[in-house]
């Protein structure tokens, strides 16, 4: 590899593309890979994922940041007892009613729960709104995914944490209610769609997402950007070996998870400018053509730009009117 391409897709890694540097390597676009669509666990179980909770989250910290900002510190058995936060933006009168539609937003690779807040104008997009946004930590190399630990299972349990501790947790304590929605960016768009195929969702978006994983070379590229992001972390831990464990991978890969998104409004949007984002476009495509494929009707959105905040705050700017209406927000 030239050095010059080698500098490139190390710094798209350290930029946040994660999980998309080995998208180029994909199937040749109108390849499909059809097939059953494991339901399998990280541990390679057969354990469908509900909202319910299956251990208590602790809550050790709330706070009140400004008007509608409110942090929480939590301790999670899914993650081993560690502390994690979660952002959420409140809507007004928020303590007139017990049952806001809810709108999570993902945050992608080397972020946090900080970061739509701080690198959009989602605060200004949902002040009139009757929307609740909930925004967690994922972890730098979490992958919205209960981590596979050589067969071991055990933390980090990403998917675990938030739809069986803090869904719940929302619900019973925040005001939180039945209708949600979500929408994420590059490792939040893969999160996004996954999350939305177990069933807890009425609407999902992906913006840049890593919405296709086991294209040519894609392992490697999580192995490189594992190393970059998550210094010392092994990244088979994740989902295992791509062969090996492949059933492990497809049930975490939102396009081969395609036929469970039947019923939930969808928005995929990329675009092409730079070289993560180039990456992120063949992916998206590829999941919107198995979507088609399967006749689930999706809206999508392919546009110049790059792999940034700029564009991912004007695509949910452009997905936020369907990912109301979806929950009944106004």
């Amino acid at each position: 590899m030239a050095p010059r391409l080698r500098g490139c897709l190390i710094g798209a890694v350290v930029a946040g593309g994660l999980f998309l540097l080995g998208l180029a390597l994909l199937l040749p676009r109108g390849e499909q890979r059809a097939g059953p669509e494991p339901t399998s666990s990280a541990t390679g179980t057969s354990e469908p994922a509900t909202p319910s909770a299956t251990a208590s989250a602790e809550v050790l910290d709330e706070r009140r940041l400004d008007e509608r900002r409110m942090e929480l510190t939590i301790r999670s058995p899914a993650l081993g007892d560690e502390t994690t936060k979660v952002r959420l933006l409140l809507p007004r009168g928020w303590e007139s009613r017990r049952d806001w539609p809810v709108l999570w937003l993902l945050h992608g690779g080397l972020d946090d729960h900080t970061s739509w807040t701080a690198k959009t104008d989602v605060a200004a997009l949902t002040r009139d709104t009757g929307v609740m946004v909930v925004m967690p930590d994922g972890g730098k190399c979490g992958s919205y995914s209960d981590w596979w630990n050589g067969g071991d299972g055990g933390p980090p349990r990403w998917e675990t944490y938030h739809l069986r501790e803090l869904l719940p947790l929302l619900e019973s304590r925040y005001r939180a209610g039945p209708n949600r929605a979500i929408a994420g960016y590059s490792m939040g768009g893969q999160g996004a769609m996954l999350y939305a195929a177990k069933g807890s969702f009425k609407a999902a978006a992906s913006f840049s997402g890593a919405v296709d994983i086991l294209g040519p070379g894609v392992p490697q590229a999580v192995m490189a950007g594992t190393a970059v992001g998550c210094f010392g972390t092994d990244w088979k831990r994740i989902w295992g070996d791509p062969e090996a464990q492949r059933s492990i991978w497809r049930a975490h890969n939102p396009y081969d998870q395609a036929g469970k998104l039947k019923g939930v409004e969808l928005y995929v949007a990329a675009g092409e400018g730079d070289v993560v984002e180039d990456l992120a476009n063949r992916a998206a495509r590829s999941f919107a053509g198995r979507l088609h494929d399967l006749h689930i009707p999706v809206r999508t959105h392919f546009y110049r730009g790059g792999h940034n905040h700029t564009y991912w705050q004007r695509e949910l700017h452009r997905a936020y009117p369907m990912l109301t209406a979806a929950i009944g927000a106004r």
